[in-house]
């Protein structure tokens, strides 16, 4: 990414017509205000931005358009200047023009009684200059969302809804392997995830008859109608249970208070899921605790999920940073081999999954989710090399989504300026 004037991005056309002469017809006539009007004649055929420029209530709007058109004259017409050396996608820079609206009026208008941009002033601006591949990447993926229009003028309680729906949009592409098939087609020597199965089962096998894991009761096969989409051919699909110790929780007696008093050791319950780290736990039992119940000291790492709880716990995820208990409400997913990588990765699998996962929970008024349940979700296992991609993209995406939403809790009367200023440090290598 680079700064350039908009002067050697773009030229610069003033628009012809005045509205007093607009005759009603077939083709768009593009003026400053927000809503379009028609003429009987036009004097472009071609794909441009439409930038208000002299009219004082509308300064900075900016329109995209792309066919026959007129345009009133106080606005500027702005198409690519040299397409070969400085690629433009016109729907992307429609989005920065309009992030970027405040910003630019203030420092190009001039006037007092009657503010206006003259071209000067606009060409002389600097904006910045994005690769033709992140211009595309980016507009695509917006757009993605339906939550853009052709006037990005959207206030910030609509710019947290675009993000959200971003940030799951970003998740579903990791899953289905779609964020990562640039890296497959150059790493196609990485072993597939059929033989990361047979590491793991064997793995597994090793630990039942060490004794140190018991055997569970052998869940059905996988069948098609289970399966959600389609996935990568070095793929494989998968139970939790194939590749997870799963294990869950108690709460010890709370009148017993030989249990909680004086209590050493951390004990996390369902609430806990809402942060994406457990760092603290709400709760300390004792030892005497850990040996009369249920209880057991989970490492860090661990992923807990609430099974149920008040709200929109039941199905959230997350991890632990203490080694701590957990209470009934939680089931907790310990992956075999090269524990960290997997964990990660389901971790924002089940991210994304968060919505279908609830919709498995059984019950009346709060129904639940229950270990049976945990244990047969079908998990697309990549393989372990590129779960590590995966999920350092997914970080990478998610940063530029969480620094935004940061700034625009704290200035949500610039959302669109603040959208920008993210996407370019997003976008600087």
């Amino acid at each position: 990414m680079s700064k350039m004037r908009i002067g050697d991005l773009f030229e610069l056309e003033k628009g012809s017509l005045q509205s007093s002469k607009c005759t009603e017809g077939e083709f768009d006539f593009i003026t400053a205000s927000k809503d379009w009007k028609t003429h009987n004649d036009f004097s472009h055929e071609v794909e441009a931005l439409i930038f208000a420029a002299m009219a004082s209530g509308s300064l900075g709007r900016t329109h995209y358009v792309n066919g026959k058109f007129i345009t009133s004259d106080l606005c500027y017409i702005l198409t690519p200047k040299d397409n070969d050396k400085f690629p433009i996608d016109l729907k992307f820079y429609h989005f920065v023009f309009n992030s970027l609206k405040n910003e630019i009026v203030k420092n190009t208008k001039s006037g007092t009684s009657k503010e206006a941009i003259n071209q000067t002033n606009l060409k002389n601006y600097e904006i910045s200059y994005f690769g033709i591949e992140q211009q595309h990447l980016w507009i695509e993926k917006l757009l993605k969302t339906k939550s853009i229009k052709e006037d990005l003028t959207d206030e910030a309680a609509k710019q947290q809804t675009l993000l959200k729906k971003l940030r799951q949009l970003i998740l579903q592409d990791a899953i289905e392997g779609k964020l990562t098939a640039t890296w497959r087609e150059q790493n196609r020597d990485v072993e597939s995830a059929s033989i990361l199965l047979e590491k793991i089962k064997a793995e597994k096998e090793q630990l039942i008859k060490d004794k140190k894991i018991k055997k569970q009761k052998t869940l059905p096969p996988i069948n098609g109608d289970e399966l959600p989409f389609d996935i990568p051919d070095s793929w494989e699909w998968c139970r939790l249970d194939e590749i997870s110790l799963i294990g869950t929780g108690a709460t010890p007696l709370t009148s017993n208070n030989e249990y909680y008093k004086n209590g050493n050791i951390n004990w996390v319950t369902s609430s806990a899921t809402g942060n994406d780290y457990v760092y603290k736990a709400e709760k300390k039992i004792t030892e005497k605790a850990v040996l009369e119940t249920n209880c057991n000291i989970n490492p860090i790492g661990t992923l807990v999920i609430a099974m149920y709880g008040q709200g929109k716990t039941r199905g959230q995820i997350t991890e632990l940073m203490i080694e701590a208990a957990t209470n009934q409400a939680c089931a907790t997913i310990n992956p075999y081999l090269d524990k960290n990588t997997l964990t990660q990765y389901l971790k924002k699998y089940f991210n994304m999954i968060y919505l279908e996962i609830r919709k498995l929970a059984a019950g009346g008024s709060q129904p639940n989710l229950n270990m049976l349940k945990i244990r047969k979700t079908i998990i697309p296992l990549p393989p372990m090399e590129e779960q590590i991609e995966i999920v350092k993209k997914i970080k990478s995406l998610f940063k530029v989504c969480d620094e935004l939403e940061e700034q625009i809790k704290s200035s949500k009367t610039n959302s669109q300026t603040l959208m920008q200023s993210v996407l370019k440090e997003a976008f600087e290598k």
